[in-house]
């Protein structure tokens, strides 16, 4: 069997189409005017309405890719999922899934879900490249899913919400290769944002420690990829050596500090790619170690500034769907490649894509992406019509601040509960979505697909 250029064949994005715009939250939160648009650089928030779920988001994105790009269910062999949102403490999200797979007859699915923080989309998508590149491979494709809900109490954190499913078919020949040797990781015990309460869908967070958590995986990851690539290729790894830059974005603020640590990283390696005016601008800085050097305020900006040009150039291209559709945890880093896909595909072919991963609690990787043309329909091109990212973020509905609060009342009275018919008002779902109608009394979640309520469907059927 042809195992060469495993990577990314197809990806399908879907989001809730109910957002809040982040000026508007501004003003009802009280925050000073840019707080949350200039301050965490995000525009607009999605949110699931209480009709929607990472599992309901799920069945959408899947169903949504195999119908894009005719896939038959039959040919799945590895179904992986990556998510932070706990449904069921024991049932995996991926249970669910196979209701759509059940229907062709198809029970022989391998894998289940990788829960860590935002983490999780990484560890299924690298298990699912790491079992075609193996010997249990079976000719089939591999499926990864990042699904979903990011929302926090009320207070400072609650902006950086948001919410989301993507879809990764995984398989040899693919337009989005993985350069498996380039990987490096960095994983510690630190208590940066957690979820300990079960009863409640709000984590536990320490901003000011999750964000140094975060810059602290940046520089160890990318130290160590630079070590595993020139092991490999005889010569300096530089940000120059990567075409474009892709982070998992919690807001684009830390996206844009994250690509200056990197920068920073490269003048401290003297890389050939530092430009004179940046070294200099850089030198005062060269003797901070360890924790000075994350507090340290004017390291910060001037890193980011001598690395803006190079920041609009590589990284730019990736901010379209986290900032308009926010925090979509595992998701995050996947829709930041995905617009990359969206805005680049006619000239990526033979770029590097440059990865980092990160999901606190901690654990991150650095990793590289080769992109080439590829064959219809596992092409970029296709793959960016089938995104058709700019309509559908115009086809979304911009909800008022105090709805979204109302919204998050309700789904924080329900988190957990059962017996309860949600209002089944589908009218901004798309038809071919899938919405949650029912929980009983035994808490089983029945879930329908618009379109399709009419049809006698047992198993997406109300279970009353």
């Amino acid at each position: 069997m042809d195992r060469k250029d495993v990577g990314i064949l197809a990806m399908d994005i879907y989001f809730p189409p109910s957002y809040v715009k982040q000026e508007a939250l501004e003003v009802h939160d009280g925050a000073s005017k840019g707080k949350y648009t200039i301050g965490l650089g995000q525009d607009c928030m999605a949110f699931c309405s209480e009709v929607e779920d990472v599992i309901s988001m799920s069945l959408t994105v899947i169903s949504s890719l195999l119908k894009k790009y005719q896939i038959d269910p039959k040919m799945i062999g590895r179904l992986e999922v990556g998510s932070e949102t706990v449904i069921d403490k024991s049932k995996s999200i991926k249970t669910w899934l196979m209701q759509i797979f059940e229907d062709h007859d198809n029970t022989d699915i391998e894998g289940v879900d990788s829960s860590n923080a935002c983490y999780g989309g990484t560890a299924a998508l690298f298990n699912c490249v790491n079992w075609v590149e193996s010997n249990s491979w079976d000719g089939r494709y591999g499926l990864v899913v990042c699904t979903d809900s990011a929302v926090y109490a009320e207070g400072p954190a609650r902006p950086t919400g948001g919410a989301a499913a993507i879809a990764m078919l995984i398989g040899p020949n693919a337009p989005i290769v993985f350069e498996s040797k380039y990987r490096a990781s960095h994983m510690t015990h630190v208590y940066d944002f957690y979820k300990p309460k079960l009863a409640s869908e709000y984590p536990v967070v320490d901003g000011k420690l999750s964000q140094t958590c975060y810059l602290t995986a940046v520089d160890k990851c990318y130290r160590r990829f630079c070590e595993k690539f020139e092991k490999f290729e005889g010569r300096q790894f530089s940000v120059a050596d990567a075409d474009y830059c892709v982070f998992h974005s919690p807001y684009n603020k830390l996206v844009q500090k994250s690509f200056a640590r990197v920068y920073y990283n490269d003048f401290l390696r003297n890389c050939s790619s530092v430009d004179h005016d940046a070294i200099e601008k850089l030198n005062p800085f060269v003797d901070l170690v360890g924790e000075e050097s994350y507090q340290n305020r004017d390291l910060e900006k001037t890193s980011q500034q001598v690395a803006k040009a190079l920041y609009d150039a590589k990284v730019g291209p990736s901010t379209l769907l986290p900032k308009q559709v926010g925090n979509m945890y595992t998701a995050s880093l996947y829709a930041a490649l995905l617009s990359v896909i969206y805005n680049k595909h006619a000239t990526l072919d033979g770029q590097r894509i440059m990865m980092f991963s990160y999901g606190s609690g901690s654990t991150a990787t650095v990793f590289s992406l080769k992109a080439e043309k590829g064959q219809h329909p596992f092409s970029l091109s296709n793959i960016a019509s089938v995104l058709n990212v700019t309509k559908k973020l115009e086809a979304r509905h911009e909800v008022s601040p105090e709805k979204f609060v109302e919204t998050l009342k309700l789904n924080e009275h329900r988190y957990g509960a059962n017996d309860f018919v949600t209002s089944n008002d589908t009218s901004m779902l798309s038809p071919g979505t899938y919405y949650l109608t029912s929980v009983d009394a035994l808490y089983r979640r029945f879930y329908k697909k618009k379109g399709e309520e009419a049809k006698d469907v047992p198993k997406f059927a109300n279970g009353h």
